[in-house]
């Protein structure tokens, strides 16, 4: 059964503990191993080709529990690494058919590499998440719209009531957009004092996140490790500020900086 070495993460060798690195591959049988050039380390483990590539490799990463628990192992082991050293993370199921072909990347793209890691030291990459009440804060402006026309809408029939009220519901919503788009703007420069990058991310389903509110807003920062302290209370305030609106910011990390790495191509030059 052909092997190939399956690649996690890119990292500074000097940084790195004494070798071998602890713990298995993603196979849950092979060791991990390290292949270097100058100061850049490249962390792999030896994997069966037959489990990625081929007509029942596509069936096995179409099943749950089988990549399930391969995914989340390539997690643990660029944190591992991320825990040394500044590192540049590499998708699942980037395999090498050798290690020469490792190497020849590893050696093509050097000084893209090295420049990454020098700019990420000791630098985080954090999830900011906007999720709103959606329901909740339509039912806040329209109360709120009711009350400040109790008086007027007193005076109207019951069938002239109904459509005025459908008219203040139809102008709540359309205030809560303008509202979003007002509070995403001062969030996203004030985002700014803290991080060295922001990225816009892709917003999630309900299905997606589970959760019962709606995505409004995803972004990644790129966060010096000083400011991490003052970035967590600036979340804090937002919250505060904003949470009887229904908005919410959701901040986690540190996680492997997968939305600020560079393009490489990972196909060896003949």
């Amino acid at each position: 059964m052909p092997q190939g070495l399956y690649l996690y993460c890119l990292a500074r060798l000097s940084r790195l503990p004494a070798l071998p690195l602890a713990g298995p591959g993603v196979d849950g049988r092979n060791s991990l191993a390290v292949a270097t050039y100058q100061d850049l380390a490249a962390v792999w483990s030896p994997v069966s080709v037959e489990d990625f590539c081929g007509p029942e490799a596509e069936e096995r990463l179409r099943d749950l529990t089988w990549i399930g628990p391969r995914v989340i192992r390539h997690q643990e082991v660029v944190a591992g690494v991320m825990r040394h050293s500044p590192v540049l993370p590499v998708r699942f199921g980037t395999i090498f058919a050798s290690r020469a072909n490792l190497d020849k990347v590893l050696q093509r793209h050097s000084d893209t590499i090295a420049e990454y890691l020098e700019r990420l030291t000791d630098q985080e990459e954090w999830a900011v998440k906007g999720m709103l009440d959606r329901p909740g804060a339509r039912e806040k402006l329209f109360s709120l719209k009711l009350t400040r026309e109790a008086e007027s809408l007193e005076a109207l029939s019951p069938g002239k009531r109904y459509f005025e009220e459908q008219r203040l519901r139809t102008a709540g919503d359309q205030e809560l957009q303008r509202w979003l788009q007002r509070v995403c703007r001062e969030v996203w420069a004030n985002l700014w004092n803290y991080a060295a990058q922001v990225q816009e991310r892709r917003r999630l389903s309900r299905e997606a996140t589970g959760s019962d509110q709606d995505m409004v807003w995803n972004w990644a920062l790129l966060i010096p490790r000083q400011a991490v302290g003052d970035f967590k209370v600036f979340i804090r305030d937002v919250n505060a500020q904003y949470a009887h609106r229904g908005l919410s910011l959701e901040a986690t990390g540190p996680w492997p900086p997968y939305s600020f790495c560079p393009t490489l191509d990972m196909e060896p030059e003949a």
